[in-house]
């Protein structure tokens, strides 16, 4: 289904051709319509589907923008995902007169002020930013008429579900409530069910949590070798972007230093930053700017950035949800993408998991891991780089450079 297909205001569709919005993404053919039509939903897909779209464009279609009043509240985890979020409906809202703002820590509390009191009708805010304002400020919610949950599971799993839920008991109107997540955990199963109304339910991912338009390459290595082969692996592949992921602050923080010894255009970002200096590194990442990021999970959801050909795991991911949406950093919209994880003897427990629960072939470099690990029926996994007729295929982007 294509985008001209919705009945839209010109004004939208014109935004969304100059954007390339042309053909829709499946969660946003199955999300938009009953969004339209004031239904609340609940969509379960894997990150880089499309979900924003798929909120943002009925978002700014139903808006009154002659009502200056917040009639959309968008809840979102990270301060960079409401950023993005905001540039979004932006774009979708450019010829119209709908306004988005976006609420978050980190920034002058009398500037949000000043702002909500001119003209909002789209807020997206983080949990504890906009309850810190409520608390202190005038928000007339009775003229909201969508509240939306985005990245609803990575909310809860950063310990935001009481002010969520503090959030959520404050709309006693009738309103549509919408649901966005990759994951559904009990907790979050548990609030949709006491705040949606026989919701429409979505889910496109079912028992494939990774995003399936990429190559998941693994390489096993001994735990004090792994910046050697991250660097060997770096040298090697046709690159355009990468983001490295890291577990700790400090460990992304002393892998900077090193990669900086021997590749030019690297950074470093992680939540103990000012905001002011992770909001300049996203945006000279975004531009190109910059090729390899190092980062700890700060960057490892929703965010949308089109040139990273690469998201290589340094540290093995705490869990399978954060391998999904490190991973879910490329590949977006369908496009093609390198996942490259590496992997100790102490991440083989984590490992078997991963296999075990998502439907890839993992494609081995090197050394394989030993075989009560990998091999789980998961795509292959008994077979290892070094047997014959598993020799690592080339990526979609070309393979090695000589």
């Amino acid at each position: 289904m294509k985008f001209s297909d919705l009945t839209l205001k010109p004004e939208i569709h014109r935004a969304l051709q100059e954007m390339g919005y042309d053909d829709m993404t499946p969660i946003q053919e199955k999300s938009i319509p009953p969004i339209l039509d004031d239904i609340d939903l609940v969509g379960i897909a894997e990150t880089g589907s499309g979900k924003t779209g798929a909120c943002g464009i009925p978002l700014v279609e139903r808006v009154d923008p002659t009502l200056n009043e917040v009639q959309a509240l968008i809840l979102v985890p990270t301060r960079e995902l409401a950023q993005q979020y905001v540039a979004e409906i932006a774009s979708i809202a450019k010829y119209t007169d709908v306004a988005p703002f976006a609420m978050f820590g980190g920034f002058d509390m009398s500037i949000q002020r000043a702002k909500m009191k001119d003209s909002v009708h789209i807020l997206v805010a983080t949990p504890g930013r906009l309850i810190d304002y409520l608390w202190n400020n005038s928000l007339p919610m009775s003229y909201i008429q969508t509240m939306v949950l985005d990245e609803a599971d990575e909310m809860l799993k950063m310990g935001f579900v009481e002010n969520v839920d503090f959030i959520l008991s404050c709309l006693i109107h009738e309103h549509q409530t919408l649901l966005f997540s990759a994951t559904m955990p009990t907790v979050l199963r548990k609030l949709a069910e006491s705040y949606l109304i026989d919701p429409v339910k979505i889910q496109l991912n079912k028992d494939q949590a990774a995003p399936q338009s990429l190559d998941h390459h693994f390489q096993y290595v001994d735990h004090s070798s792994r910046t050697k082969a991250l660097r060997s692996y770096l040298e090697a592949e046709p690159i355009e972007q990468a983001i490295v992921f890291c577990n700790s602050r400090a460990g992304g923080s002393r892998l900077h230093r090193d990669l900086q010894r021997d590749f030019d255009s690297v950074e470093v970002i992680h939540g103990g930053l000012e905001q002011s200096h992770r909001t300049s590194i996203f945006n000279r990442f975004k531009e190109k700017r910059i090729r390899f990021l190092v980062a700890t999970d700060v960057a490892g959801r929703g965010l949308d950035f089109s040139h990273v050909s690469h998201v290589i795991n340094y540290d093995f991911p705490n869990s399978d949800e954060a391998y999904t949406h490190r991973v879910g950093r490329t590949g977006r919209m369908g496009r093609a993408g390198v996942a490259m994880t590496f992997v100790a003897d102490r991440e083989l427990k984590g490992l078997h998991k991963l296999l075990g629960t998502n439907r890839f072939e993992p494609l081995w470099r090197g050394n394989p891991a030993p075989v009560e690990a990998s091999g789980n029926g998961a795509g292959g996994g008994r077979r290892g780089p070094g047997s014959r007729g598993s020799r690592n295929r080339p990526s979609k982007r070309g393979g090695r450079r000589s």
